[in-house]
């Protein structure tokens, strides 16, 4: 096995639901497009729903006060339907596959 450096920082962000899901989802359009316009910029690199149902998780690049200045302005949080916890992280081992991705 071989260790990996990513080129940059990398954060995990833990969206939780506060609200009904009635509510999650009238935001839910809103919140597609900030997506859309993170991936657009290569600042998101996954995204998805937590299982069950209770939120959401995204991998991002970026330093924890960068990132934390992004998903502050996400629908979801500016509208009160979720929190959000940033997860700093430093990539230390990454599938071959994954290398340029992450660089």
């Amino acid at each position: 096995m071989t260790g990996f450096r990513a080129g940059g920082g990398l954060c995990v962000v833990l969206l939780s639901y506060v609200r009904p899901l009635d509510e999650v989802d009238a935001q839910m359009a809103a919140h597609v497009a900030w997506l859309e316009q993170g991936f657009g910029q290569s600042v998101f690199l996954v995204a998805g729903r937590r299982a069950p149902r209770t939120g959401g998780v995204i991998v991002m690049r970026g330093a924890r006060e960068a990132v934390e200045q992004v998903v502050a302005t996400d629908p979801f949080v500016t509208s009160g339907v979720a929190t959000a916890e940033v997860v700093p992280f430093n990539a230390s081992f990454a599938a071959t596959e994954l290398h340029g991705w992450l660089a």
